[in-house]
């Protein structure tokens, strides 16, 4: 690979990135035009690595590129949202009740510091580490159970999912909620009670579905 093509790469993926960032964050909200040229100014880079960005973006559904019209940031689908959480129930209750069975120490220490640092998170009301903590709880069940792989996939099919996530925390979450439902779920695999681990991540995968009714009516124009 030549030089000009590491940066040109390089700078896609600083466009795919900080684009992706600024979506997940609100800061780009639901509905907002944009331009790939805006956008290149911006940036301070070339307009194809940011045309190169839209196009990756719109594949994960965050941009919606429509012709003769323009480029806006798509608004939260709430059928994409269930499709997303159902999947995660479904596979999650079974990660838990296979971490109930082998959940090395290793794994333990990680989880554990995980939720010390959820604390201190709420504490200085930091919701995007909050969010990231969150993500690491759960990837790392898939990961004591060998299940790697199987979380990158749904990660792919839970991108409306996580920004339903990360409005609820930005916005009107109860945190402290979500925390003590994470040392709950901690606390059954230790001891091992599985139906009652894989009833707690049920309960804690349907705080969504408890939420957006109340989320789309404070935001009607963040969804669709």
């Amino acid at each position: 690979m030549s030089a000009e093509q590491k940066i040109k790469g390089s700078t896609r993926a600083y466009s795919y990135n900080l684009l992706k960032e600024k979506i997940l964050h609100l800061e780009l909200e639901p509905g907002t035009k944009i331009s790939e040229k805006e956008i290149a100014d911006e940036l301070n880079v070339s307009r194809t690595p940011v045309r190169e960005a839209f196009m990756k973006l719109a594949e994960e559904e965050l941009l919606d590129i429509i012709p003769q019209s323009g480029t806006v940031v798509s608004r939260i689908n709430l059928k994409h949202v269930e499709e997303g959480r159902f999947i995660r129930e479904k596979i999650e209750k079974e990660i838990v009740a296979l971490a109930c069975e082998q959940f090395g120490e290793p794994y333990r220490f990680r989880m554990e510091a995980n939720i010390v640092m959820q604390d201190v998170c709420a504490t200085q009301n930091n919701y995007y580490k909050l969010f990231e903590l969150d993500e690491e709880f759960h990837q790392i069940l898939f990961e004591a159970t060998r299940k790697e792989r199987t979380w990158k996939m749904i990660q792919q099919l839970n991108i409306h999912f996580n920004r339903l996530r990360l409005l609820r925390l930005s916005k009107d979450s109860n945190w402290r909620n979500i925390i003590e439902q994470h040392k709950e779920i901690y606390r059954l695999i230790e001891g091992q009670e599985k139906e009652q681990a894989m009833q707690m991540m049920e309960n804690h995968l349907r705080l969504v579905v408890i939420e957006q009714d109340m989320l789309k009516e404070k935001y009607p124009h963040y969804f669709v």
